[in-house]
């Protein structure tokens, strides 16, 4: 009943004819695919989507949500349960549930108590097919109880006694964060000595006398009141005695040698020692059947505290810690037991049968002990609901067989234990549907050949519909051997050829119908590199160019780059590019490396590379230029919290002078391995003072650099680690921005290790709206660069704030940031829309503004919806696809391009923000006037005879309206070239056939055609044609044709041809001598009138013109001397260029002509003049 992402393939065997491929899918647990159309008509049990947790702490200062959303067909209405009985909430005023959700909403502000809600609350979502219900959602509001007050005597003790000042915060819910400050509001500062235990207690593993003061405070902050408690403070006095006996260590938490911890899985599993001693205890930890995990095992708090994330069963065993000093040791073992929560091993998922199929429910969950499996029928236990023949219950799993429509329900497993429980929907939806194929209709797959090509057929259906794959217009079934089947209805061709290419179509059937769909595949050649760059030798200074021919598929346009060493050319001008070539002028040294053609089309790119080796000009030995030798014997000195001093020995320059030393360090507690530019000082320098961060334990190294490059690295100096500090600047790329209509999702760019300045890295988030008047509310976070305020409302502005704070304080007050809430979609569409029609083509659409409360985001723009729903000219409605336009801002009015004439279309408009779009305005109806049609789509000529041609013609493809008839001009060419009066006739616009007769035999004729509406005539199209050929009067052009090829003929032109190169030989003799040559003076005086003479004004001859060819010619006119008649490009009018005359007509009406489709040479009837060829004639062509 699914579509697969990752289909098992089938491939079809060769051997069964004829083989039509089908693919069945196997049935599984999935929703029905997601399809819009699908889901508009198919009922489907509810989900629920979205709840609050199980364990729901609240603010009391502020109204409950408590959220249950859900989804189904029909949609699911809601209802309550509190403490296990119904809750109703149209009996309480303060109570009022989200309309169209199940989300409750608890008005304390204004009057009540949280307490009062405090409870036990479920959500119930229903519909026809079953019930879904929600986890048991406990609501308590969050407590924060001062200290009790009570009267703390100073305390008094010896210098070396060990301490432990009691903290003892009040409960809270949830628990307080614990920490030590003075009156001053300082930490007070923690080392191995002086540390804060779980329990919020500070022990002191020996006092000194510093640690005298009056104003120990332990502080409890309740972070979801935002609000902060304080203790008493205590005073400490310490006594300097005259000796300090040294002791062993002893520890002061946990007591004795052994204790016992139990710890969920999942969870963090902390581990703590602290011991008293003197000198101050070194704490170790060991695991006594087993090792540490390397990667989930962190030490806190100096050591004192193991922590190990993640904990799992495997984790469970003896950990031992070692107090130890100089005097001796002492060691604790702690017997860890890790329990487990239900968690799920296979929670169940939703199941879509037919009438009469099986399937099954599994619950698979685990836990420590071993969790309860229990079921339950629309939120009701299965042993109380009503039976039914189809279920059978096995433990964990629910089988079905032969279900009927009946058995749609919601079942919901619970796996429970003594540490928590798992609740699971999962609905059995019995659908009885006939197939539908979600695949795009006529999609359009081009391949590169040779490579695999999918063509997909998604589909869906109730029972599980059967894919047949057919290739051809004429449905013939796939027979090849090379086809292979997945399950989702994807066809694969593992290597595609040419004769791969054409429609293939899709069916799906079950007994309840079936579908099709057709696809197409075009193969395209792939594009191959034909010349590849070759290596290259080239001098400094030379020029080098690469060769890259590509030949590709002509229907793909490559683009071809050029790269060095894989990235851009550099941004230099001696680097030019051309179609085919890479030049590379001037070349330098650093010009050197790989160059690389790569040529790239919209299905495929290929490469290929050369090599580009740069050599000296000369092969004249020089002196030795090399980078120069890396620095040696680097050494820290002046060693502060912040700066320290570098000093080096230059190694050799290599005969070019160094310019410059490069300082770089390493954080090896950090960025191990990896190198930062310190610093760069002068290459005449030897030392350098360096200053520090913070916290990071710094090693350095020195390249120096000439004229050449830089040298290899130094040797690595000594590590020096500076002291820890708060941190100096904040997160940055501070940003506000919500997820969901409800909440605001801040993000920022988190500090490096290396700009941490110290341990406990943290981050305190705060927020407020920008414009109310409440506090900020704060949280503190570690490891995240994200937190997520929930419950806001729609898109209101928040100032936002991120401030970085470490074990050893905070970084400076931050920057506030503006950011918003989530955008919803908008709830009211564009008002007052009308449409301006401009002109056939073009229409103008105007609207008015949506009021801008009601946008709920930033606005983007309004988008058009418009769409062709009907042709003017035909009466059936056919619907086209929607074509959409979007105007930026607030624009309230756009024009729509590009409309066909004379049609009927729809729009609306749609304002949309950054969520989406807002609801569609009322469809508006406009129509296009007609326009021109185009050219009659074609237009041959049949049937020549003596004296009459037949014309057939298409109509326009694009009327463009209705057609009011045609117009057909036609002219003769005579023997000579020239045209004949332009006669002009119209025909009727139902009309596709016209016969003209009382032609001219043995004539060419040219045509001009073209179809005519209301708004002017279309585009023409134009041909030429010949009558019948008289047989006598070729046999006469035959005739006189033949005296050429008699020898008597053949033989005077020779010997006049003779005599003219001798009469040219002798002028030539004579000009040379300086004789007058008066021949030329003759010839002028006596032209030959059967000569053609040039043009005076531009040495053509004065025959037809090329300039001509797009015009009807005239009368008289010439034709060119290819003697060919070109296809009218021209839309103008022949009226304009030939004489019009009245056209004659047959009894039938049909018009007297021939027509013929254009040729190149004219045939031989008909062409040549009939006139014999004159001797004249012949010896102009000799001269």
């Amino acid at each position: 009943m699914q579509l697969k992402k990752m289909p098992r393939r089938k491939r079809l065997s060769a051997g069964r004819a004829p083989l039509i491929l089908f693919l069945c899918q196997m049935i599984s647990a999935l929703d029905v695919p997601l399809d819009p159309k699908l889901l508009e008509d198919l009922v489907q049990p509810p989900t629920i989507t979205q709840q609050s947790p199980k364990d729901y702490i609240i603010d009391p200062r502020e109204n409950i949500v408590i959220q249950c959303e859900a989804k189904g067909k029909p949609p699911p209405s809601f209802s309550w349960t509190r403490n296990g009985t119904h809750f109703d909430i149209d009996k309480d005023p303060l109570v009022t549930m989200k309309p169209g959700s199940g989300t409750l909403t608890i008005n304390i502000m204004s009057e009540g108590k949280a307490e009062t809600y405090e409870g036990v609350y479920q959500c119930t979502a229903r519909n026809e097919r079953g019930a879904a219900i929600s986890n048991n959602i406990v609501v308590r509001p969050s407590r924060s109880p001062l200290w009790t007050k009570e009267k703390l005597e100073p305390i008094i003790l010896r210098n070396g006694q060990s301490l432990i000042l009691p903290c003892r915060p009040p409960l809270g819910l949830p628990p307080p964060i614990i920490f030590w400050m003075d009156n001053s509001f300082q930490r007070l500062p923690q080392s191995e000595r002086v540390s804060q235990g779980l329990n919020g207690d500070l022990y002191f593993s020996n006092v000194l006398p510093e640690d005298t003061r009056e104003d120990y405070i332990c502080y409890a902050r309740f972070n979801h009141t935002q609000t902060i408690q304080q203790k008493q403070p205590i005073s400490v006095k310490v006594i300097s005695a005259k000796s300090n006996r040294e002791r062993p260590p002893t520890f002061l938490t946990p007591e004795g040698n052994a204790s016992h911890k139990e710890e969920l899985r999942g969870n963090v599993l902390s581990l703590e020692c602290i011991a008293e001693g003197l000198p101050t205890p070194i704490i170790y930890w060991i695991k006594e059947d087993g090792t540490l995990p390397i990667n989930r095992t962190f030490y806190r708090n100096f050591k004192k505290t193991l922590q190990i994330i993640q904990v799992s069963e495997a984790d469970s065993g003896n950990y031992q810690c070692i107090a130890k000093n100089p005097l001796g040791a002492i060691h604790h073992t702690i017997s860890v037991t890790v329990k487990a929560a239900p968690y799920w091993i296979m929670a169940p998922q939703n199941l879509v049968l037919s009438p009469g199929e099986d399937g099954r429910l599994t619950c698979g969950a685990n836990g420590s002990p071993k969790p309860r499996i229990s079921w339950l029928l629309n939120g009701v236990p299965v042993e109380i609901a009503p039976d039914d023949p189809s279920r059978k219950i096995d433990g964990d799993t629910i089988i079905f067989s032969n279900v009927q429509e009946r058995s749609s329900a919601v079942y919901q497993c619970n796996a429970s234990n003594e540490y928590g429980y798992l609740l699971a929907n999962a609905f059995v939806n019995v659908l009885a549907e006939p197939p539908r194929i979600l695949t795009s209709a006529n999609t359009l797959y081009q391949v590169i050949a040779d490579r695999p090509a999918l063509l997909d057929c998604a589909f869906f259906g109730s029972p599980l519909p059967t894919i047949e794959w057919f290739k051809g217009a004429k449905g013939s079934a796939l027979r090849e051997d090379i086809y292979v089947l997945h399950e989702n209805g994807t066809l694969e061709i593992p290597v595609a050829q040419k004769d791969s290419t054409g429609t293939y179509t899709c069916v799906a059937r079950n007994k309840l119908g079936m579908a099709k769909n057709e696809v197409h595949l075009e193969i395209k050649d792939a594009t191959r590199i034909i010349k590849q760059p070759e290596y290259a030798v080239m001098q400094r200074g030379g020029t080098v160019s690469f060769e890259c021919k590509v030949k590709h598929d002509h229907t793909l346009i490559p683009t071809i780059t050029w790269l060095k060493d894989n990235g851009e050319l550099p941004n230099d001008g001696r680097f030019t590019v051309d179609k085919d070539h890479l030049v590379v002028a001037d070349v330098r040294d650093d010009d050197g490396g790989t160059y690389t053609c790569v040529a790239n089309t919209t299905l495929d790119n290929v490469s290929a590379s050369a090599v580009l080796s740069v050599v000296a000009p000369t092969p004249t030995p020089a002196p030795i230029y090399d980078v120069p030798n890396p620095p040696f014997d680097l050494e820290l000195t002046d060693q502060l919290d912040k700066s320290v001093q570098l000093s080096w020995t230059p190694g050799s320059d290599n005969n070019s002078p160094i310019t410059k030393f490069i300082i770089e360090y390493e954080d090896a507690m950090h960025e191990a391995g990896l190198w930062h530019l310190q610093t760069e000082v002068s290459g005449m320098q030897t030392t350098a003072q360096l200053k520090l961060s913070p916290y990071v334990n710094y090693s350095f190294r020195v390249m120096a650099v000439n004229s050449l490059g830089r040298s290899l690295p130094s040797e690595a100096s000594e590590q020096y680690l500076t002291k820890a500090a708060e941190p100096d600047t904040n997160p940055t790329a501070v940003e506000g921005l919500g997820s969901e209509p409800d909440n605001l999702v801040i993000t920022w760019k988190p500090l490096n290790g290396f700009e941490s300045n110290g341990p406990g890295l943290q981050y305190k988030v705060s927020w407020r709206q920008k414009d109310g008047d409440d506090e900020w509310t704060s949280v503190v976070v570690a490891n995240v660069s994200k937190y997520i305020v929930s419950g806001t409302p729609t898109f209101v502005p928040y100032l936002i704030k991120v401030q970085a704070l470490n074990d050893v304080g905070f970084a400076p007050e931050p920057a506030v940031v503006m950011g918003h809430s989530g955008e919803d979609l908008p709830m009211v569409a564009p008002g007052n829309v009308h449409v301006n029609v401009v002109n056939s083509t073009l229409a103008e659409v105007h609207w008015d503004p949506v009021p801008l409360k009601s946008i709920r985001g930033h606005l983007q723009g309004y988008r058009i919806y418009y769409w062709k729903a009907q042709s003017s000219s035909k009466r059936n409605r056919r619907h086209l696809e929607k074509k959409i336009l979007t105007f930026q801002g607030s624009k309230t009015h756009g024009m729509l391009p590009g409309l066909e004439p004379f049609s009927h279309y729809t729009l609306n408009v749609r304002v949309v923000n950054g969520k989406g779009e807002g609801p569609a305005s009322p469809d508006r109806v406009f129509n296009t006037p007609e326009g021109v049609p185009s050219a009659p789509s074609s237009l041959k000529i049949v049937n020549p005879t003596l004296d009459s041609l037949t014309l057939e013609w298409d109509p326009p493809s694009r009327p463009n309206g209705i057609l009011t008839e045609y117009t057909l001009k036609y002219q003769p060419i005579n023997s000579t070239h020239e045209l004949g009066p332009l006669v002009d006739l119209k025909i009727p616009a139902n009309k596709t056939r016209w016969t003209l007769k009382n032609l001219n035999f043995s004539t060419r004729y040219k045509f001009y055609f073209y179809a005519q509406t209301a708004a002017g005539s279309g585009s023409q199209i134009t041909e030429e044609a010949v009558t019948a050929v008289d047989e006598g009067k070729t046999a006469m052009a035959s005739r006189q044709v033949d005296i050429a090829t008699q020898g008597w003929f053949i033989g005077l032109m020779c010997a006049v041809a003779l005599l003219i190169l001798i009469l040219l030989i002798v002028c030539f003799i004579r000009r040379n001598k300086g004789g007058k040559y008066p021949v030329k003076e003759k010839e002028d005086a006596h032209a030959d009138p059967e000569i053609q003479p040039m043009k005076e004004d531009d040495g053509t001859f004065g025959e037809y013109s090329d300039a001509e060819d797009h015009k009807p010619l005239k009368k008289g006119s010439r034709t060119p001397s290819d003697r060919t008649v070109k296809k009218e490009d021209s839309d103008d009018s022949l009226v304009d260029y030939g004489e019009g005359v009245n056209g004659q007509f047959n009894e039938d009406g049909s018009f007297i002509g021939q027509y013929s489709g254009k040729k190149e040479k004219e045939p031989a009837e008909g062409n040549e003049s009939s006139e014999a060829p004159s001797p004249v004639n012949a010896m102009n062509s000799f001269v």
